[in-house]
């Protein structure tokens, strides 16, 4: 509530009847805040180096759930790190038992192919068939076997 000071006859103040912003621009700010730190902690800080890709990119999921291959061979879902053994158990918790989920798979570009099909067979007998490699975005178009590029069409 405000007052309005201006010259009258009377003494009592007259109200004015506008909406004081300041703390609605104050709540807005810690809001800002707070999502400024939260943003950064909900992606997934599993350290991997990803080979690139020339494949356009496909639109991401809202929730996506990442199996990470390590250089070390080690596994993880999400941020959490789990065995050969644990890893058909983690994903039925993780996907709450619907195998129809996708399963994003990310390997560290020193992973041997073997090593990575060893994990796609391992996801297949847990039951997920729908698997989703990742690798980075943007990446420069490969060059064809025999290594010249190949001429412009005209």
């Amino acid at each position: 509530m405000g007052a309005q000071l201006h010259h009258s006859s009377s003494d009592d103040l007259a109200e004015t009847h506008e909406i004081n912003v300041t703390p609605f621009i104050d709540v807005m700010l810690v809001l800002l805040i707070i999502f400024m730190v939260a943003a950064p902690l909900s992606t997934v800080d599993v350290l991997v180096e990803l080979p690139a890709s020339a494949a356009q990119p496909q639109n991401r999921p809202k929730d996506p759930l990442f199996l990470t291959i390590r250089p070390d061979l080690t596994l993880s879902v999400g941020n959490d790190s789990v065995t050969s053994d644990q890893l058909a158990a983690v994903l039925d918790q993780r996907t709450g038992g619907d195998r129809q989920e996708r399963i994003f798979l990310r390997a560290d570009k020193t992973v041997a192919y073997g090593e990575m099909m060893n994990v796609m067979n391992a996801l297949r007998r847990a039951g997920y068939l729908k698997i989703a490699l990742v690798g980075l975005e943007g990446a420069p178009a490969p060059t064809p076997p025999g290594g010249a590029a190949a001429a412009p069409a005209r």
